[in-house]
């Protein structure tokens, strides 16, 4: 279902998956001289909401040209190998590292299973199909590709994963980040504007690139940065140092109560108390319960990240 925008940008739409609850994980629509791409796809269980998208634009299934994937996280690919199956026409387009996992996902699955469990891993992303590697295409650092003659550069921004690109729209003057440019919720705006923290899954988690990735996107001075969690934001300057200043705290907390002998639990409720003060700084009001159901997911993913960042770098020395 397209997320209704007072004004519409540049022919792009905001889809929401519905994956865990409205509003979490967003697909772009672009349309672009009767073409369509998107950008990230959701889940398996996405899909008919991206198929409703296309047709309330007046679209077909055979106007797609590409699935632009930003990583092969499943909250943001799982339904691309379904989705090609409806699109005779599109090609999948992803980092090269991350291309084969598409190709073949088995380890993808694998891995999200040991994780959620397969009775939450169905509920969260249903079948995974496979993309045919024929319509598969990687794009390197730098790299321009034209859809419907509209210009569209490409950037390996590791940090929140080493097979991560962010896609510079240069019509409408905006990034699509995927999750390297943090994380944004609707519920959590308030009088000084959009609220932002950063996002540090396993199993790539690295702070010092998710730092150069945040600059390199701020450098480019876009009007707006796309954010798949969730929707655009425009103050991309005052976000770029509220992201830095998220990351260098989450990486404080996971340092101090690494030893503790109850550091998951520890590091859970300072980074909820974190983004709570960082709320109330911002004039953000909220009920603490709805703040806690919004806040936790993500919480619990960049704990994980975070652990295992840490035991990764004391493994190393």
């Amino acid at each position: 279902m397209v997320d209704p925008d007072p004004q519409p940008r540049h022919g792009i739409s905001v889809v929401d998956t519905q994956y865990v609850r409205p509003r979490m994980n967003a697909s772009f629509l672009i349309v672009e001289g009767g073409r369509a791409a998107f950008v990230d796809v959701g889940t398996s269980h996405a899909v008919p909401y991206l198929l409703a998208a296309l047709d309330e634009k007046g679209l077909g299934v055979a106007e797609v040209d590409y699935l632009f994937l930003t990583h092969v996280h499943l909250d943001h690919t799982g339904g691309a190998g379904q989705l090609m199956r409806h699109f005779p026409a599109a090609r999948a387009v992803l980092h090269p590292s991350g291309a084969r996992h598409m190709i073949d996902p088995a380890k993808l699955v694998e891995s999200a299973k040991t994780v959620f469990g397969e009775q939450q891993f169905q509920r969260l992303f249903g079948e995974i199909r496979p993309v045919p590697a024929e319509r598969v295409l990687t794009v390197e650092d730098g790299e321009t590709l034209e859809f419907a003659g509209r210009p569209l550069e490409f950037l390996h921004t590791a940090g929140h994963a080493r097979h991560h690109f962010c896609m510079v729209d240069e019509k409408s003057s905006s990034i699509f980040t995927g999750d390297t440019f943090g994380l944004s919720y609707r519920e959590l705006a308030g009088s000084q504007g959009e609220f932002i923290y950063a996002s540090t899954p396993l199993p790539q988690f690295d702070p010092a690139a998710a730092h150069h990735s945040i600059d390199r996107i701020a450098g480019f001075d876009p009007k707006a940065c796309y954010l798949t969690h969730y929707g655009p934001v425009f103050d991309v300057h005052r976000l770029a140092g509220d992201l830095h200043e998220s990351l260098d705290r989450f990486v404080s907390i996971a340092r101090q109560w690494y030893d503790h002998p109850e550091r998951h639990d520890r590091m859970c409720n300072a980074m909820f108390d974190f983004l709570s003060d960082r709320l109330s700084a911002q004039r953000v009001t909220i009920d603490p319960v709805q703040l806690r159901a919004l806040l936790e997911k993500d919480i619990e993913i960049n704990v994980q990240g975070l652990e295992f960042w840490l035991e990764r770098e004391s493994r190393q020395g």
